[in-house]
């Protein structure tokens, strides 16, 4: 899959974006409650203001949205042509902004009922993507992923046509999260980065941008938490985030991902957080099948211990990857999210149903085997 986005970084990126805006009549600017009132959005949506002669401002994305929440944004929607969608926010704000660019291209627009039921859309507004969070990689992913209430799951829609045509990675504008939030989604980022490096579907490409960004983030995640001004840092787990996002494009995420669905999309547990308590028990469970990249990725650290052999170094990195879920004080089971054992018939039909994901895992993977790793979270 080719990603030809153009991509602007660096402190104080954000000034040089008035170029695209130059022959905009009318711009969608999508974002949440929460992300406009940060002064360094505002001062790009007034940025925008003055550039632009008409701009319609979506800051009511949920976290975690469904079809519905898609569907009442696009109830209130103009009808007014718009040249530029930007998006700005975490990964549920690009999710939606990527599907308003085939939504609202005109009258002959894709209808998001289409979309999920599969059809392929050849058409799309241009798009510049601004991720707050480094964890998802919405901007390097032909992926929206919606939460579908009524089979208390997440699906994904899923085409290159929703990739953008630029992206900006500005480091300020991730200052302001909170600190758990910037835990649960650097362990969002890893997630992707070790489940398409090991995925039965992994490839020199994907290989090649999930080593990078692992190298970024096992260097900068706990450094950018205890230091959130740290620039540096910061640039450094937007990239490995980036990173994570064209892996999966490349390749896919697999056992950690489709575990997690159920829990967010039927108990609404975050992603970030769901993936977190999911990394170590099910990178266990992968780690004999995937001994020789597990030791590749273990090499990355950087305290790693070289002379350890293949084997002891796979054993290394789960331990690695325990110990930092620990160390960012992210939740370790999920009696603490109000997640009970009588649950685990629903999860477990949930997970399996996720069958894009689980064929990507690199070992096979039996009911009982899902109901095994729930059943250490507890």
């Amino acid at each position: 899959m080719n990603i030809n986005s153009t991509i602007i970084s660096g402190s104080q990126a954000i000034n040089d974006i008035r170029y695209l805006l130059t022959s905009c009549q009318h711009v969608l600017f999508v974002t949440d409650r929460n992300i406009v009132q940060q002064p360094g959005v505002q001062a790009l949506l007034n940025q925008v203001k003055a550039c632009v002669p008409a701009i319609t401002l979506i800051d009511n994305v949920p976290p975690e949205p469904s079809q519905h929440d898609v569907a009442r944004i696009l109830e209130a929607l103009p009808n007014a042509r718009t040249e530029l969608v930007i998006g700005v926010g975490g990964g549920s704000v690009l999710d939606v902004a990527k599907l308003l660019c085939l939504l609202c291209v005109g009258d002959d627009a894709v209808s998001l009922d289409t979309l999920l039921a599969g059809e392929k859309p050849t058409r799309r507004t241009a798009s510049l993507l601004i991720p707050t969070t480094a964890g998802t990689g919405s901007e390097a992913t032909p992926n929206a992923i919606l939460a579908i209430p009524e089979k208390a799951t997440k699906v994904g829609i899923i085409t290159p046509v929703m990739l953008p045509d630029y992206v900006a990675l500005v480091p300020e504008l991730t200052t302001s999260m909170p600190s758990h939030i910037a835990a649960s989604t650097g362990i969002d980022a890893l997630c992707h980065l070790i489940e398409c490096f090991t995925a039965t579907i992994a490839n020199p490409v994907g290989d090649n941008y999930a080593l990078i960004g692992l190298k970024k983030l096992f260097a900068n995640i706990e450094l950018s938490i205890r230091e959130p001004e740290n620039l540096e840092a910061r640039l450094n787990m937007l990239w490995a985030s980036y990173y994570g996002g064209a892996a999966i494009a490349h390749a896919g995420t697999h056992l950690v991902h489709a575990m997690s669905y159920p829990l967010g999309g039927k108990y609404h547990i975050p992603h970030g957080v769901a993936n977190a308590i999911l990394l170590a028990p099910c990178m266990r469970f992968v780690r004999p099948a995937a001994e020789a990249k597990f030791a590749q990725a273990y090499d990355l650290l950087p305290d790693a211990n070289l002379s350890l052999s293949v084997t002891e170094k796979s054993h290394a990195l789960v331990t690695y990857f325990t110990d930092l879920v620990q160390r960012l004080a992210l939740p370790s089971s999920l009696q603490q999210l109000g997640i009970e054992k009588t649950h685990l018939p629903d999860l477990v039909e949930g997970a399996l149903q996720v069958q894009r994901l689980m064929k990507n895992v690199p070992a096979t993977v039996k009911a009982d085997d899902v109901r095994d790793i729930y059943l250490t979270l507890f």
